[in-house]
């Protein structure tokens, strides 16, 4: 381990989020360092001052393991580019700088006081809407519109390059508690499972299960809760567009 390393390690363990491997490689590093105590002392007071800077706010009680899975997202592509016989720290780090930009950008949220709520909804975001901005950002997105019976649209929205397809909906008719919403990909004949969905007093954003293929129709039935007991349609499609 070089000093970079250490000092990075030093500034997960002064925000308290270090795995437990992580502590221990970081422990060990110290007694066999103990010039680069001041990366250790130096972090720590940076984190009070900015725990200082803060009136304590009750967070949602998931709300740091959510933010420490978003960071690990976030770290994962430099994990895969590690080269072979790379440590496990160099692999796993996420950078000094980078986690204090966090820590000072959440505690200037909680200080005004809403912070907590508005990271936690950034985090609730539904995949069908991460995945629609992921489609709508993508260079090829497509995307193909139809109107339905009762004066509603729905609009498919899929990308090649993000493999990922969303069906939006406006004015789906009513159905009772006992059903739901069944998503198809009709491919060469075939219906194809692709999820199930609730709508909101007939809105709705869904992120279907699997890529959409060229030629593929999109398809919604209405079937009894749980989804068709067939695995296949057992009722007419309340709609069906048709992708390039």
């Amino acid at each position: 381990m070089n000093e970079k390393d250490f000092a990075e390690l030093a500034a997960g363990a002064a925000l308290h989020a270090l795995s437990p491997e992580d502590r221990a490689v970081f422990e060990a590093a110290r007694e066999q360092h103990p010039e680069w105590e001041h990366h250790v002392s130096t972090d720590a007071a940076t984190a009070a001052l900015l725990a200082d800077q803060v009136v304590e706010v009750a967070p949602p009680p998931d709300l740091r393991a959510a933010l420490l899975a978003q960071i690990a997202a976030t770290a994962q592509p430099e994990a895969e580019l590690a080269p072979a016989g790379a440590t496990a720290v160099k692999a796993r780090r996420w950078g000094a700088r980078a986690w204090f930009a966090l820590a000072a950008s959440l505690a200037l949220l909680v200080g005004v006081g809403w912070g907590a709520v508005f990271v936690g909804d950034m985090l609730a975001t539904p995949a069908s809407v991460v995945a629609l901005n992921q489609i709508e950002s993508a260079p090829d997105a497509q995307s193909e519109t139809v109107a339905l019976a009762d004066g509603g649209e729905a609009t498919a929205h899929w990308s090649e390059s993000v493999g990922k397809t969303v069906l939006v909906t406006d004015g789906l008719p009513e159905i009772s508690d006992d059903q739901t919403y069944e998503l198809w990909f009709v491919r060469d004949g075939s219906a194809i499972p692709a999820g199930l969905f609730a709508s909101d007093d007939g809105t709705a954003t869904a992120l279907l299960d699997g890529a959409v293929e060229s030629g593929d129709v999109i398809a919604v039935t209405i079937e009894p809760a749980g989804g068709s007991p067939t695995g296949q349609p057992t009722s007419d499609p309340i709609l069906a567009i048709q992708t390039a």
